[in-house]
Order: structure tokens, then C-alpha cells, then sequence
């Protein structure tokens, strides 16, 4: 087994986006990155860690890394030689993942290799699942209102709206950056809103690939929710999506959240595999009483 490292995500994609699209909607985040890295070169602020680990003249491990943010990894082993192998050669590169996503065994794996190896702790953190969409189920019930792009005059709202979906299903983000990221994917038409008098609730598309687009940002404030303004805008969006030439949409949700696990199947969306989120901290020498 051998770990190679890549200088740019075009290099990184040659070598493994085949090996990813097998299971494209698995691979929406990782191979949604790269492709954003690649084309998007103008806008990348931290230089990203790209890797890859071999046996036999077959890909088995996959990772990128965009600091600050987690190491996202994928593979089609448990094999504790290829974390260790992995773990390695991060070491080596003076690498320090703050933390690990990735399909649920596979996170694991890396996680305690890391863990041994680099003499930290890590504590669980995200329990999530991918869901894939090939065909819209109409809402039950229909809601009032229509979906409609955000404009540049609501990024105001939009900004608000986005930072308190950061501190509800994230983490809080920074008020600067989540502006200057809202002022960007507003101006690429990327942001939708459903309006019923007001806007009550938006949904994003986002991380185009090969085959499939995912959706992203569903956030609908408080005093509008249980009224179907969520599941109206995700339908709705979703069905554009595929209507525009996408052969799915794949979707990311928080299984501490049963109600949005739920609006989702209900109008399409299949579970294609979970995703584990492990946090890495120093780790802690308790002295004995």
C-alpha cells in the first residue's frame, strides 16, 4: 500500500473521480469540493490537502481537506494497515485534521488510527445521512405560495437567515463571511425563496458534478414553521433541478432531526448511506485523586 499526494484538485480528480463516481450520490460532498476547487481557483483562500492511498493498483482511500474545515473521506475499506498508511503520511506532512466525515465505518476507522497515532482524543460529533432524489413526489397537501430566486436586495435576510442555519445545524459561522458567501451565491442564482406574501422559507442548490446537484441551506425561521413552507421549496427546487438536465439531487440531513429525515422521503428522497462527523481535541491526562 502507498499514499500519493495531489497539488491541485484537477490532479486529484483525474485519479480518482472515477473510483468516486461509483457511488456518485455517496461521494456528493467530496467530489462536489473538488469540483468547486477546480473551477472556482480565484476563490480558494486556504490551500487544500488532497490524498489518496493504493493497494495493488486499486484505489481504497480518498480524502480532501479544506482549512480550517474536517477532513472528508471516503473509501471501500476497514483495512487498519491503509489507516495507518493514511495517518502516516499526514503526520510526515504535518497535517492536523480537526476533525472526520465520512461514511460511518470508514470515519471510524480513520478516526481511532488518528487518534493512535497522533496521541489525541476524539469525541463523536454530527450523526448524518445522504439522501438521493431521481423523482419528485408531489407534496400532499398543497401550500400557498410560490418559489422564487432571492434577490440582491434580501441579502440582508438571507445573511440572518443563514447564520442562524449555522447555529442550529453547524456550528455559528462568522457574520463577514457567511455575508460575502450569501452576496456571492445570490449573485450565481443559487439561493431560493418560498414566498407567500413574504418570504418564508429557502432552500440552495449547490456542489454541481458529473451527474448529480445537491441541496443545501433548508432553513425556514421559527415562526413559519409546521406549515409545509419546507418541504414546498425543497419539492419545488428539487424538481427544477431535475428538470434542468440533473439525473439526481443528493441531500444531507441531520439524523438528530427526525422532521426533516421525514419531509424529505416523503417526497422522494432515498437513504443512500450515513455519514459520522468525529472531533479531534489534545488529549486529557487526568490526575488520580
Amino acid at each position: 500500500m502507498s499514499a500519493t499526494t495531489y497539488s491541485n484538485a484537477e490532479a486529484f480528480l483525474q485519479t480518482t473521480q472515477k473510483f468516486l463516481e461509483e457511488n456518485e450520490a455517496a461521494n456528493s460532498l467530496l467530489l462536489g469540493i473538488c469540483f468547486w476547487l477546480k473551477h472556482n481557483p480565484d476563490r480558494v483562500k486556504t490551500t487544500p490537502y488532497l490524498m489518496t492511498v493504493e493497494a495493488g493498483g486499486s484505489l481504497v482511500l480518498a480524502a480532501v481537506m479544506t482549512p480550517p474545515h474536517n477532513l472528508v473521506i471516503y473509501g471501500q475499506t476497514t483495512n487498519r494497515q491503509a489507516f495507518a498508511i493514511f495517518t502516516q503520511r499526514l503526520l510526515v506532512d504535518n497535517i492536523s485534521p480537526p476533525g472526520v466525515l465520512g461514511p460511518a465505518q470508514v470515519a471510524q476507522g480513520f478516526a481511532s488510527a488518528w487518534a493512535e497515532a497522533s496521541r489525541i482524543e476524539f469525541k463523536d460529533g454530527m450523526r448524518q445521512r445522504i439522501y438521493e432524489l431521481r423523482n419528485v413526489i408531489p407534496p400532499q397537501q398543497a401550500t400557498p405560495g410560490q418559489m422564487r430566486l432571492a434577490t440582491e436586495d434580501e441579502v440582508d435576510l438571507v445573511t440572518a437567515w443563514a447564520l442562524a442555519f449555522q447555529s442550529e445545524a453547524l456550528q455559528p459561522g462568522d457574520p463577514g463571511e457567511t455575508r460575502e458567501m450569501i452576496e456571492h451565491r445570490i449573485g450565481q442564482q443559487e439561493i431560493f425563496l418560498w414566498d407567500c406574501g413574504q418570504p418564508v422559507s429557502m432552500a440552495a442548490k449547490a456542489r454541481p458534478i458529473s451527474n448529480g446537484i445537491s441541496v443545501n441551506l433548508v432553513y425556514t425561521p421559527p415562526e413559519f414553521r409546521r406549515r409545509g413552507y419546507a418541504t414546498a421549496v425543497v419539492a419545488a427546487l428539487s424538481q427544477l433541478l431535475l428538470d434542468s438536465g440533473w439525473q439526481f439531487c443528493a441531500l444531507f440531513t441531520d439524523l438528530s432531526n427526525p422532521t426533516s429525515n421525514h419531509i424529505y422521503q416523503a417526497i422522494g428522497y432515498t437513504p443512500v448511506c450515513d455519514f459520522n462527523e468525529y472531533i479531534f481535541a489534545p488529549a486529557t491526562n487526568e490526575k488520580s485523586p
